[in-house]
């Protein structure tokens, strides 16, 4: 809920384009592939929603790529990469919370653990766009930088990393975006209340779907389905790499089944932990494991919300931006070694 008022409510101040502005102008014109992907990234660990992200970013992205001469598939598909980022790290993002939860462990401990696969993947995605955008030139008039609207995602991304509940997180980025904005004359008292209950509303379907899967899988564990899973899936597990396998391959069908990587948290977060302990994987790994493998299994799916939404408003086939999704590709290699 909380999340919901937050993005809804640096939305409606400008941070978006805010953020794109300044990398924009921060970068050089052969690096606007690179920069785009930055932003992208910046922005949804800033707001904890991928789908958020793309709403926000496609359009800007579109009108870049029309301007400059690329094609929409591939800089719709950066923007939607680059949003998986921030849905895999992010403190405030709905699958770190369903992830860190089911397993019992720290957000800023399952960070950590998640860094090491996510942040190679980035670097490598990262050259690839800077290798492939060499010639591309940006439109010499840009909108006014108004930098000031960048420090609510800003602290938001500070105080989570400096160990602070995330409730407390969310709490100062929601004033903070309230205060710029009246300051700065985006809304008054009244649209900002507007603002964050749009946002709030927007995580409604999210919040029932949580509640209901929560009791169906309670009601499974009771009459043993759980334990009946866990013996099928396990059978032939010999040592903890098997068993991080399953996880993986279970979250990853669980998404393929829901389309939806928070649900797929949901259904296999319980059975995932029941697996770990069983066969001595460290929690914030099984964690790190079933975010990651879920962000990946999403960007394999045309029917996804993430891949949906972008190819609506960008005005393409869904299946085109698949293949530019290299993000998500290396960072299912790099999860899997």
């Amino acid at each position: 809920i909380m999340a919901g008022a937050f993005a809804q409510g640096a939305k409606a101040i400008g941070a978006i384009d805010a953020t794109v502005n300044l990398t924009l102008q921060i970068l050089p014109d052969n690096l606007l592939l690179a920069g785009i992907f930055i932003a992208a990234c910046f922005v949804s660990v800033s707001v904890g929603t991928s789908v958020g992200t793309i709403v926000a970013l496609t359009p800007v992205a579109v009108g870049l790529a029309q301007k400059t001469g690329i094609d929409v598939a591939f800089m719709t598909a950066i923007v939607v990469g680059g949003s998986f980022f921030g849905d895999n790290l992010s403190f405030i993002s709905d699958t770190t919370i369903v992830a860190t939860q089911t397993q019992g462990v720290r957000m800023s401990d399952k960070f950590k653990a998640n860094i090491y696969i996510a942040a190679p993947a980035a670097i490598i995605a990262l050259i690839i766009y800077i290798i492939l955008g060499r010639n591309v030139e940006v439109p010499s008039q840009m909108p006014l930088l108004e930098w000031y609207k960048v420090i609510p995602y800003v602290a938001v991304l500070v105080l989570a990393l400096a160990g602070v509940n995330v409730l407390g997180v969310l709490a100062i980025g929601i004033l903070l975006a309230g205060g710029i904005g009246m300051c700065c004359g985006s809304f008054n008292a009244m649209e900002w209340m507007n603002a964050m209950g749009e946002g709030i509303l927007g995580m409604s379907e999210l919040i029932i779907v949580t509640l209901l899967a929560g009791g169906m899988l309670a009601l499974i564990r009771h009459n043993g389905g759980i334990d009946y899973l866990i013996r099928l899936l396990t059978r032939r597990i010999s040592g903890v790499r098997g068993a991080k396998f399953t996880i993986a391959l279970l979250v990853v069908l669980a998404d393929l089944c829901t389309a939806n990587n928070t649900i797929a948290l949901i259904t296999v977060g319980p059975m995932a932990r029941d697996i770990a302990d069983r066969y001595g994987v460290d929690h914030r790994v099984s964690a790190s494991l079933l975010d990651t493998f879920s962000c990946f299994a999403q960007g394999l799916i045309p029917y996804g919300a993430q891949l949906l939404m972008a190819a609506g408003l960008a005005g393409i086939s869904s299946i085109s931006i698949i293949g530019y999704l290299y993000y998500p590709f290396v960072m299912g290699l790099f999860a899997i070694g």
